[in-house]
This record gives C-alpha cells, structure tokens and sequence, in this order.
C-alpha cells in the first residue's frame, strides 16, 4: 500500500511542493509537483529581516499548496525553511505563518529550519537516485537563492558537505546592480563567488570526485537555455548533460543581457529574470575551480533535489 506524503522545500527565492507515493520498494511516484517564485530571501542580506509582502507572499502560495494537499489526501507532510529563514531575526512571523496553514492538514505540523549541513545530505539523497554507482563519487551542488551546498559522496552515502554563503538573490543584490551589469561589477561578482566558494572547498574534497550534479532552479534554467527548449520542459533538462565550454557559453550569454532581453527567453522563469545573471556567474566560478581541483569536464543537471530528499525522509522517519 503506498503512503502519500507531501513535501516542501521554501528557500530564499521559491517555494516547491511535492506530492509523492512511496511504494513498497521505498522510491518515489510523483503525484504533483509545482514551483512558485515568492522571493522570500527579498532584502534578508542587507536588513537581516523577512519583509511581510515576502511573507504574505509565501503565505498565499502554502495556502494553496495545503488545498492540493488536501485534495489528494495526504498523509504526512514536512516543510523545510532554509537559508533566507535561517538568517532573519523576525523568523517566527514566518514560522506562526506556516504553522497556521499546514495545521489544517496535519495537526501540529509546522516548518522546520534546517542546518545547512543537512540540507546539503538532502540535496545528495535526492540528485543521485537515478545516476548509476560507477559514476561516483559524486558532487552535488545546490545552488540557491541565498546559499549553495556542495556535498560530496558516493552510493553508500555522503562523506562531506559544506553550505556556503552565497546564493544567486545573495550575489545579485551585493553585487550587480547593472542592466546589465558592466564588467568591474561581473569582476567583483566572480570575486565574492570565489572567495565564498573557497571555504567549501577546503571542508569538501572536490579532488575525489569523478561527476558533478548541478540542481535547483539556477541549474535547471540555464539548462533549458543551454537546449534551446522553446518551452521549459523538465523531462529534457533531467539528467541532461553539458561540456564545460558550454556552461561557459551559456553563462557567459546569460550575464550580458539586460532584463528585457532575459524576460525574452521563454525557459526562464519571470520570477529568476533578475537573478539568473548572479547564479551563471556562480556556476562558472564552480566549473573553473572544479575543473582546475577535480578534472571535471561536464555538467550533470538534475531536476530532483532536496525536494525528493525531504519527501524520502519521510519515508525514512516512519
């Protein structure tokens, strides 16, 4: 008999929910899944506190995540708050907020703050399910709106993770201003991203690693992009596979174009027009230093991440 669970992932610029069955055989069947963009993480860097529209945004989009959960009878439900919570003083508006509505579907569920250490083990436990052993180790890299994991491991599980603080909403406000940015701002982005990024790399030996896994929405997009996808599709982008040369171009193209011409592209989503720039200018300071530390040569995009490592934690909890 299948136990339907719900999950959901709110991070610094989305909210993601995923209704699944897990079988008997302990994998997921999905029965839904939806993204909204509600920039939750909007100013946290510079004021260290969630606005309420941001809020309110995210309140409106859970509500009606919680009506489809009850449309589809769940069970069993877990939400996971990561980086923009993590850094707000008012974090109990957000969690009073979230204990509100998720309550109508199961009583005294509420929202949880992670570490960033596990959300990087989830990000790990949902990226590799479906990518065979002998491709291993692995390192996946979450890249997100305030932070971004690297967790490295292999099918026995993971021997090391970090989360650094830097994200695509995080470097974009810091740092590229522009439209588009001019080349003194893209030097300083790629700066603050190496300088970040440099602390992972001594707590996660990238040195071991054989396949890079990128995930999450900056990941995902410049994906799409990289395809030519007239519409976001994301049975193409899955497990979709790209030289680095290729990252660099499509990155490259990405941070040059002002608003308008990034609204123009159909596979990105209107809600990361303003902040793909900041998340290719990551993505290619993490295809240098990985190609300089690891030898790696290609890009692994995955859709499945924390998202279905929250939903198999739940598995794994009962």
């Amino acid at each position: 008999m299948n136990d339907r669970v719900a999950a959901v992932d709110c991070g610094t610029n989305s909210i993601r929910l995923l209704i699944a069955d897990i079988g008997a055989d302990g994998r997921l069947r999905d029965v839904h899944r939806e993204m909204r963009i509600v920039r939750l993480g909007q100013g946290v860097d510079a004021t260290g506190r969630l606005v309420p529209e941001a809020i309110e945004r995210t309140r409106a989009a859970l509500a009606d995540y919680v009506a489809l959960m009850r449309a589809h009878e769940v069970k069993r439900v877990r939400m996971v708050a990561t980086s923009a919570t993590r850094d707000a003083a008012n974090r109990d508006d957000f969690f009073t907020m979230a204990r509100a509505e998720l309550g109508t579907v199961v009583p005294g569920a509420d929202a949880e703050v992670i570490t960033g250490d596990e959300e990087a083990r989830l990000s790990f436990a949902g990226a590799v399910g479906e990518l065979p052993a002998e491709s291993g180790p692995f390192l996946v890299v979450d890249l997100g709106g305030g932070s971004t994991e690297l967790v490295v491991g292999d099918a026995s599980g993971v021997a090391a993770a970090f989360s650094a603080d830097i994200g695509c909403v995080r470097i974009t406000e810091r740092c590229l201003p522009g439209n588009p940015p001019d080349a003194e701002q893209i030097a300083a982005a790629r700066a603050f991203a190496t300088e970040r990024l440099a602390e992972a790399f001594t707590h996660v030996p990238v040195d071991r690693t054989h396949t890079w896994v990128g995930v999450a929405g900056t990941m995902t997009t410049l994906a799409a992009v990289a395809l030519g996808l007239p519409e976001y599709d994301s049975s193409r982008t899955h497990l979709s596979r790209f030289p680095l040369d290729e990252v660099h171009r499509v990155c490259d193209r990405i941070v040059g174009l002002d608003h308008d011409q990034r609204a123009a592209i159909r596979t990105i989503h209107p809600g990361r027009v303003d902040v793909i720039g900041g998340g290719a200018v990551i993505t290619e300071v993490l295809a240098d230093e990985l190609a300089r530390r690891a030898g790696i040569r290609e890009l692994v995009v995955s859709e499945h991440d924390i998202l279905d490592g929250i939903a198999l934690s739940i598995a794994d909890s009962h």
